[in-house]
């Protein structure tokens, strides 16, 4: 046994392992540092406050337009992408909607993803615990919409931008800010 293992061949053998091992851990380390907790859009510059809110603000609006949307409340805020209150953030938009009838939901839903992929969004995974709702993406941008759990008669849009302005907000005592008369053309 001895001696198989000093054998050249089962020495190279086992270099080989070791270096292939070094090469893998090297390569999790360097990929771990590009896609990072902020993801890909760590190499794109960051965005002040008024660029993040427009990020989400802008999309709000097509939506509205395209799915000739009946409007009750439209919220937002900014807030961070790391789950502790630091940086980076994003801005996110709550937009509650009136729906029709859970029967014409679905084609209503599927109507208005068709609109949107028409405007360059593309369909992604549907949003969790909610079958029937749309998830849309454009440029690091997610759209989710479905109806809404506790009020039949509504949906929900929600939009949130990239996770690239890093501005510190930790001292920020906004929270969610009424932007209904913003997405008003």
């Amino acid at each position: 046994m001895e001696s198989t293992l000093r054998s050249r061949q089962v020495r190279l053998l086992i270099a080989a392992a070791l270096m292939c091992s070094l090469m893998l851990g090297v390569a999790f380390v360097v990929v771990h540092r590009v896609y990072d907790l902020r993801g890909i859009a760590a190499a794109a510059p960051p965005l002040s406050d008024e660029q993040a809110r427009r990020q989400v603000i802008e999309p709000g609006r097509q939506f509205i337009d395209a799915g000739s949307l009946q409007v009750d409340t439209a919220t937002y805020v900014l807030m961070s992408c790391s789950g502790e209150d630091l940086p980076p953030y994003r801005g996110r938009a709550y937009l509650t909607f009136e729906v029709p009838s859970v029967t014409q939901t679905r084609a209503v839903f599927a109507d208005l993803a068709r609109a949107m992929s028409a405007q360059g969004w593309r369909v992604g995974t549907r949003p969790g615990r909610h079958p029937e709702g749309w998830t849309l993406v454009r440029n690091g941008v997610i759209a989710a919409y479905y109806r809404h759990s506790d009020l039949p008669d509504r949906g929900v849009l929600q939009i949130d931008g990239e996770c690239r302005n890093m501005n510190d907000h930790q001292q920020d005592t906004g929270g969610f800010v009424d932007i209904s008369d913003v997405l008003q053309r």
